[in-house]
């Protein structure tokens, strides 16, 4: 008879390279940011249109952007819990569904209530998908990695916003705005089915909630056909504190060196996203206040996210190879900008042209708290630990758009929005600088501790 063996499950992972396996999760949470960037980008490409057709101010369209976002800050505790309760994998499927239903019924949609109540279930259901796919991945590669894989995945989210301005401005004005709601209600109803097919449960989560020992060698067998496993193995995860089937607590997501960790990334994560959703929800509209078309306003605003996107893959490497110090970078370069925007009196191509830089380092550094969101929190909570992050940030998120449609409908120059915005970063910076310097000193105390025992 063949002896139980313990296996740490950590120390499988850590030591490998990414395989197709890892690739295949990483294409497909891809695919599902990509619909998610799609969906909340693709109103503020429509607002005008809505707005025309139903007969909407700029302050009812602030409400309706800032109550998805709202939906989705509800969202992202309850699917949070759930996805540290049931799993990611079920929990994503049912997300993923919800929220293709939710923007499907956008296509019934024909007053501001109707519009209200659809775009909140739409974000309620939205909240899962970011910080869910946060844990799968980083619960599937070595720490070396974890950065660059998250911003990968954030890529798809910029793309699905990238898309959303061009698709808009080539359906809208043929086949109306609901059009656009339909193919992506659609692709993600289509979407959702692909992943009940492909996507797989955490193996982290699995090992840390001591679940399904047969499904965690099905899966490392995935991971890595060579594996030696045998029946009767026991696997454990030697990097993190064993909570086990302890139910979850606020109080978790406070211990130790997260005592100050998780408000910095609460704070910086509200922060960033407050002049991130200012901008994609209302940039397509300034520009036009600023005296350019429709279509030019869409293809700026498009190409800033695109731009973003590569800007944050650039920074993630210096993440994972120097820590959360790198995450200042970006909002440190986008303060000048910002002020010289909110202060200056620039106009025609140099104001697009300082606002799409300022955009780009705006962009690159939320996918820098991003990165860092779930990162220092175990298996077991990791799943409450990105979902709590999001969810805290999109306080920011729900500030951001009624920023914009305060100071649109004030008759302040909305130039002068950049300026309130460059406080943003400036708390962001601040922030990652915390983080940093408390995860640096915990890892230095316990690299002490360790080589001082006999």
């Amino acid at each position: 008879m063949i002896p139980s063996r313990a296996i740490d499950v950590a120390a499988l992972i850590e030591g490998r390279k990414l395989s197709s396996f890892n690739y295949l999760i990483i294409c497909v949470s891809v695919l599902i940011t990509f619909l998610d960037g799609f969906d909340l980008l693709m109103l503020s490409h429509t607002a005008a249109y809505m707005a025309e057709e139903i007969g909407l101010d700029k302050l009812q369209l602030g409400n309706i952007f800032s109550i998805g976002l709202f939906g989705m800050m509800l969202g992202g505790f309850f699917f949070g819990y759930l996805g540290d309760r049931i799993g990611r994998r079920p929990t994503i499927i049912l997300s993923t569904s919800a929220f293709g239903l939710m923007t499907l019924l956008f296509t019934l949609a024909d007053s501001y209530a109707s519009l209200l109540i659809l775009r909140f279930l739409n974000g309620f259901a939205l909240g899962a998908m970011l910080p869910l796919c946060w844990a799968l991945n980083i619960e599937f590669v070595p720490k070396r990695y974890r950065a660059s894989v998250i911003t990968i995945i954030m890529v798809g989210f910029s793309l699905g916003g990238a898309v959303a301005g061009p698709l808009t401005v080539w359906m809208a004005p043929h086949y109306g705005w609901a059009s656009v709601f339909a193919l992506g209600g659609i692709a993600t109803l289509l979407s959702s089915v692909l992943l009940f097919f492909t996507l797989p449960e955490s193996v982290r989560f699995l090992v840390s909630k001591h679940k399904r020992p047969e499904t965690v060698a099905q899966i490392l067998k995935r991971l890595d056909p060579g594996i030696d496993l045998h029946p009767g193995d026991r696997y454990f995860l030697g990097d993190e504190i064993d909570i086990g089937h302890r139910p979850f607590r606020v109080g978790q997501l406070f211990i130790g060196k997260l005592k100050w960790i998780t408000p910095m990334i609460w704070i910086g994560f509200g922060a960033s996203s407050m002049a991130m959703y200012f901008l994609a929800s209302w940039s397509p509209l300034v520009y036009q206040y600023a005296g350019f078309d429709r279509a030019t306003a869409s293809w700026v605003s498009s190409f800033a996210s695109f731009s973003g996107a590569m800007a944050g893959l650039v920074l993630m490497r210096v993440v994972d190879t120097r820590g959360p110090y790198a995450v200042m970078i970006y909002p440190l370069l986008s303060l000048p900008f910002l002020l010289v925007l909110g202060i200056g009196e620039l106009q025609g191509n140099a104001f697009i042209a300082l606002s799409l830089v300022g955009a780009i380092f705006v962009k690159g550094s939320h996918y820098g708290i991003t990165s860092i969101a779930g990162i220092f929190y175990p298996s077991a909570i990791r799943g409450n630990g990105a979902g709590w992050a999001a969810s805290m940030g999109k306080i920011g998120s729900v500030c951001g758009p009624l920023l914009g449609a305060y100071v649109l409908n004030s008759g302040m120059p909305v130039v002068k929005s950049f300026a309130v915005l460059a406080l943003c970063p400036a708390v962001l910076g601040v922030c990652a600088y915390v983080v940093a310097h408390i995860d640096r000193r915990s890892t230095v105390n316990t690299e002490l501790v360790t080589t001082s025992q006999p």
